[in-house]
């Protein structure tokens, strides 16, 4: 059996050959660490960060009290969603970065979708 790290890899890989973003639809790129979660729109063609969130935002770690939970990813994905609104991105292509689609990445997900962004 391969080290979960080498799996992990090997997902995000598979999913990175499939999807790309652009300026008018760019990819929402989501990592998940032990302690905090980031959420960033790219475009790909540039190869440019357009807008970037994440539990270590000063505007953001009053609203949360750990920033490790579900929440904390719920609060990210609402903040993300107004963010990339007011910049004119409506639609984005979903890169979950080869994790599962669970826990903090769904809530992270569903809050955005709710907020507006259509995936």
């Amino acid at each position: 059996m391969r080290d979960p790290k080498v799996r992990l890899l090997k997902r995000k890989q598979s999913i990175r050959k499939k999807i790309t973003g652009t300026k008018e639809r760019p990819r929402l790129s989501v990592y998940r660490g032990h302690k905090h979660i980031y959420a960033q729109l790219i475009d790909d063609t540039k190869g440019n960060t357009l807008l970037f969130v994440s539990t270590l935002s000063p505007e953001l770690k009053d609203k949360m009290k750990s920033c490790d939970t579900v929440a904390a990813a719920q609060v990210i994905g609402e903040a993300l969603a107004k963010k990339a609104i007011e910049k004119g991105y409506k639609s984005v292509v979903f890169d979950r970065s080869g994790y599962i689609y669970h826990g903090r990445i769904k809530a992270l997900a569903d809050t955005a979708r709710k907020n507006g962004l259509v995936f």
